[in-house]
């Protein structure tokens, strides 16, 4: 691959096997989260089987997080091409009248308001690249299908859908693509909320056409598409990486 590539989210899931992914493919990658010790352990990991890596952690939702991960792109490998904001929270989950204003507000800031943050500043370090990937993790959740009790974590992740359409028009003529990544229910931690009984993770997997949720490593391989110039004609789509759950009806 030959590129530098920033990875939100990494300590763990989706974002811990894309890192590893990119790093494989030959690229640099930056990787963030607030955990640092288990960012430490991803980069020694990458490093120790050939690659290269950095890590700067923090919260996604400080603006001066966004800019220190790009300065640490263009200061330790030249510059930025490809960005995957994928950190994320379930937020404040329940009957929609009982969520918190400071719930629905945090669910925001993580999930839609720190992809902005990231954005502003990716952008402009892609643009004196010549162009790059912008990839931002969504869900079907508020798109294909309606969920009970998630009203905060749909609207930001269904808000993640308009910009990256916006995002995409806006930056398509100066040779940056930008998609959005809707993945099914896979098995990382984040997801133990929803599956925290092996009734619930049977209900879970039943209601995808395979009968079954995805690993971590099925994700990355398409975010690793979407970064690559395998995709180089794909720009402001909702890629559904669902497993089937989106038509499934059996």
């Amino acid at each position: 691959m030959n590129k530098t590539a920033i990875v939100t989210g990494a300590s763990s899931g989706i974002g811990y096997a894309t890192a590893k992914l990119f790093a494989r493919e030959g690229a640099n990658v930056i990787v963030t989260a607030r955990r640092s010790e288990m960012l430490n352990a991803l980069v020694a990991e990458i490093e120790e089987a050939g690659g290269r890596a950095t890590a700067v952690a923090g919260d996604v939702r400080d603006e001066a997080l966004a800019h220190a991960l790009v300065k640490t792109a263009a200061d330790r490998f030249g510059g930025l091409d490809i960005a995957f904001n994928n950190a994320g929270t379930n937020g404040e989950m329940g009957p929609t009248q009982d969520i918190s204003l400071a719930g629905w507000n945090e669910t925001l800031a993580t999930n839609l308001t720190a992809a902005f943050l990231g954005a502003k500043y990716q952008i402009p370090a892609m643009l004196d690249r010549g162009g790059g990937s912008l990839i931002f993790t969504s869900t079907f959740v508020g798109y294909t299908a309606g969920m009970p009790g998630v009203a905060a974590y749909a609207a930001s992740k269904a808000g993640l859908i308009g910009l990256t359409q916006s995002l995409a028009t806006e930056f398509g003529p100066k040779g940056i693509r930008v998609n959005a990544l809707l993945p099914g229910g896979t098995d990382t931690p984040m997801a133990e909320a929803w599956v925290s009984t092996p009734e619930a993770k049977a209900f879970v997997e039943g209601l995808h056409a395979l009968k079954r949720r995805a690993r971590p490593e099925e994700i990355a391989r398409s975010v690793l598409y979407l970064a690559s110039d395998a995709s180089s004609f794909t720009t402001g789509t909702a890629l559904l990486v669902d497993g089937g759950v989106s038509i499934n009806r059996t």
